[in-house]
């Protein structure tokens, strides 16, 4: 069993990244095999909107069409048997690589029909695990509580299952005093960072070891 992590954060030690390993470690300890991908370190772009993926009897129906860094990805991505998409929260939204991987990933296998229907081969679990500056209390001002049921939608109906873990208030510099952030408080976001985010963590870890149940009681009733 394989379980790919996607990392749309530009740090691949810090919050988002973290969380995903531990979501990682959680599948690992189910016995699945693993692997992280940073988006920052390919060469892509998003969606193109040149619909070779549902031109009828094309030989990309199914299929981004667009050949770059992005492509041997994909690939990849339709072997697995859980995939974990993470990505900070910036401006109201994941970062622009990690929307144009979802634009790219998951358009291939939209089928425009009344039958809701999806081209991706199987039924997986698909988790998104956000982190952001924001408390939960303003998840209604930036939209975020929207986007993160509508990036579940996608997923489920795409993919067959999705469910979300987000982090909040997160602790975004070694040391706040280098920089102009006098709205935080300094003290209260160390505070939150050594007592909240290894709850946090603790949820990654469950995801991925739930995510590999999953498939495995999928496999047995088969």
């Amino acid at each position: 069993m394989k379980v790919v992590a996607i990392n749309g954060s530009p740090r691949k030690k810090w919050n988002t990244a973290t969380l995903l390993e531990k979501a990682l470690e959680g599948t690992a300890s189910e016995g699945a095999e693993t692997e992280m991908i940073h988006l920052y370190d390919l060469d892509f772009k998003g969606c193109i909107s040149c619909f070779a993926c549902k031109l009828k009897g094309g030989k990309s129906y199914g299929k981004c069409a667009v050949k770059d860094g992005l492509t041997p990805v994909l690939e990849k991505l339709e072997d697995a048997d859980a995939v974990i998409l993470g990505s900070p929260i910036y401006f109201g939204n994941v970062t622009g690589e990690m929307r144009s991987f979802m634009e790219r990933f998951f358009f291939q296998y939209l089928v425009y029909s009344t039958d809701p229907q999806s081209l991706y081969p199987k039924n997986i679990p698909v988790g998104f695990i956000y982190t952001m500056n924001v408390t939960e209390d303003l998840f209604e001002i930036f939209g975020i509580n929207k986007l993160v049921e509508l990036n579940e939608r996608v997923a489920a109906r795409l993919f067959g299952c999705s469910e979300s873990l987000y982090s909040t208030d997160t602790y975004q510099f070694d040391d706040y005093s280098k920089y102009v952030a006098d709205r935080f408080d300094p003290e209260e976001k160390a505070k939150r960072r050594k007592e909240v985010f290894p709850k946090d963590c603790e949820k990654a870890f469950e995801m991925g070891a739930r995510f590999v149940k999953r498939q495995r009681d999928l496999e047995a009733q088969k």
